[in-house]
């Protein structure tokens, strides 16, 4: 299978003149990484004294300092490094799963060329770190596959309507467990669908490093000093925090920044390392990743839900097969706050949910009576 992939270009430049350099913003990028120019200058393969020529001319380009060099103490970014990297940083993660999906669709049309015979593995799920995992898997083991990422309730749609044979679909755990598979039950069935195990994850808020506003729980979203950043209506994030605020008794137009959303955790993760807010609602790992403290709050169940007549079919027989393998679950281990528990076990959805055989409105009397 053809793998295409999509890198986001931006450019900088001080009235009309030339471009800085992409080069540059890659050696920026590696000295907040190593702390050091030399370190930078090794980390991407160029030699010192072509790396402090850049940094040079970008500083002649841009009339402002990009570095500043101290005795004894190596390199530091400037302010305006500090914002090029952020820039970077942000655009990255906001655009990286629109264009990871739209490379998947690309993949699969041209790979449709040369395997014209081969049935294609339609996966809809909402962006998360072990799916985009297993996309690479399967691409590298030349399973044909296309996956599209879209809200988790736009992904079980899908698959009730014949879309896709692969949703994504994942649930809190505890008090509400019940809550979400009423939000989705419209969608599922029992009788002839099945769900396979991917991941767990922890989800919960996403904090500056250092924890300087004291932030410790959904109850210190309703503070006047605090600014949120918000996931997209129709996700699970966002669903599952309303769930929360529910509890807590916090109505959402007391959290300044409720309808500030973004489309990723990844997104979060980079609003909140900008400073652009104080807090977000996220999986574990971009935090980690963008240098961020974490305050867990539950513990979610991801899984493919996918229709029982497509157990049999070649390609996600390969998958089962990738999905138990050890190389596949030590790379989600890998990835902070993910476990690949179950991964490629397959369950009946009554045998994971009993509440789902139970009649709509019995069910909808248990999620009320927890909370």
């Amino acid at each position: 299978m053809f793998e295409v992939s999509i890198q986001p270009r931006w450019s900088l430049r001080l009235n009309a003149g030339e471009a800085l350099s992409e080069r540059t913003i890659e050696l920026l990028l590696a000295v907040a990484e190593h702390g050091s120019l030399l370190r930078a200058c090794a980390g991407v393969g160029m030699s010192y004294r072509h790396g402090w020529a850049l940094i040079r001319e970008g500083e002649a380009r841009l009339g402002m300092p990009l570095l500043i060099m101290e005795r004894g103490k190596g390199s530091r970014l400037s302010p305006l490094s500090e914002k090029l990297v952020w820039a970077d940083r942000r655009i990255a993660a906001r655009l990286s799963p629109t264009l990871d999906s739209l490379a998947s669709e690309l993949e699969a049309e041209i790979s449709r060329v040369q395997r014209d015979h081969d049935p294609m593995l339609r996966i809809r799920a909402s962006h998360g770190f072990a799916v985009e995992s297993l996309h690479h898997f399967l691409t590298r083991e030349g399973v044909l596959n296309e996956l599209r990422y879209c809200s988790t309730t736009d992904a079980v749609a899908s698959l009730a309507l014949g879309n896709c044979e692969l949703a994504g679909f994942h649930i809190p755990g505890g008090d509400f467990e019940q809550h979400a598979l009423e939000h989705y039950r419209a969608w599922l069935q029992p009788e002839s669908q099945r769900l396979i195990g991917l991941a767990t994850r922890r989800v919960g808020l996403i904090i500056a490093r250092g924890d300087p506003k004291k932030i410790f729980g959904i109850d210190d979203l309703a503070r006047d000093d605090l600014r949120f950043i918000n996931r997209q209506p129709g996700s699970g994030t966002r669903f599952l925090l309303d769930l929360l605020l529910r509890r807590a008794g916090i109505e959402p137009a007391r959290v300044h920044g409720y309808e500030q959303c973004e489309l990723t955790h990844a997104a979060v993760a980079a609003y909140v390392a900008s400073d652009m807010a104080d807090v977000g609602i996220g999986v574990e790992t971009p935090a980690r990743r963008f240098n961020l403290d974490f305050v867990p709050l539950l513990v979610e169940r991801y899984f493919l839900l996918c229709h029982e007549q497509h157990l049999a079919d070649p390609a996600i027989q390969q998958m089962l097969r990738t999905l138990r393998s050890a190389e596949f679950r030590q790379s989600v281990d890998q990835l902070p706050g993910y476990q690949a528990d179950h991964s490629g076990s397959v369950f009946r959805l009554g045998e994971v949910f009993p509440t789902l055989l139970e009649s709509p409105g019995r069910a909808r009397r248990r999620a009320s009576r927890s909370g």
